[in-house]
């Protein structure tokens, strides 16, 4: 007798995990460095000013600030007075 599973048993059990998408700190929220601001498909937002983009299109940011966003670019204003300004102008 041969032993198959049951119609139902082997087409279910896929199922993948969110990506948690999204604007995580929004312009004037403060950001440590390495924080995630956005998760994103593609790149809708661009890395400004003491910003980077990781290999998946997440913005992050590489010193802590105030986030800022300025058209399509997001720019982190440091918090620091040692750190030069950039006029985002």
């Amino acid at each position: 007798m041969a032993h198959k599973k049951g119609q139902g048993s082997t087409k279910n059990g896929r199922d993948s995990n969110p990506q948690f998408r999204g604007i995580k700190l929004y312009g004037g929220q403060m950001a440590k460095a390495g924080a995630i601001i956005v998760r994103q498909c593609g790149t809708r937002w661009k890395p400004g000013y003491l910003a980077h983009m990781g290999k998946d299109n997440t913005i992050m940011a590489e010193a802590e600030g105030t986030v800022v966003f300025k058209g399509s670019y997001v720019h982190i204003v440091p918090s620091d007075p040692a750190t030069p300004k950039y006029a985002f102008a």
